[in-house]
């Protein structure tokens, strides 16, 4: 399966803002689009969806930004792909068909169907906080375009 953009902006942007939360109470929207090097407007609108959803706390104005909540890390990846749509992609048959599923299946629908229920396994088990904890100097860099 491959993620959309939105999914892979939101990890992103809470990924960079969790590992930036030992030092600082907010980071600024610009200063992640930047160092993420994904569009600024595209990923304002993510990371205001996870400040109304409680993942990241946003705090508009001069001195605002994004930092992380209480559910920061507590956060599976699940409720990401959820909120960015990517769950309604992984349930859409494979090969188009509107009429797929268990009554009436496509020719597909019974070998992916597996592989589905391993991804929702995955994303449900785990957590931002999984992703971050053992980070290595160098996880900015892997998480951005750099």
């Amino acid at each position: 399966m491959i993620f959309s953009k939105s999914f892979g902006y939101a990890l992103q942007g809470v990924l960079y803002v969790a590992l930036l939360s030992d030092g600082r109470d907010r980071i600024q929207l610009d200063e992640i689009a930047r160092i993420l090097m994904v569009p600024r407007y595209f990923l304002g609108k993510i990371m205001n969806r996870l400040g109304k959803e409680g993942i990241l706390i946003s705090v508009k104005g001069h001195n605002g930004g994004f930092g992380i909540s209480e559910t920061t890390f507590k956060t599976p990846l699940l409720t990401l792909a959820e909120l960015t749509g990517d769950m309604v992609q992984l349930d859409s048959c494979v090969l188009k068909s509107r009429t797929c599923n268990n009554l009436n299946p496509c020719p597909l629908h019974h070998k992916i169907e597996p592989l589905r229920e391993e991804w929702k396994k995955l994303l449900a088990g785990t957590t931002i906080g999984d992703l971050v904890k053992g980070r290595n100097p160098d996880f900015i860099r892997s998480i951005s375009a750099i």
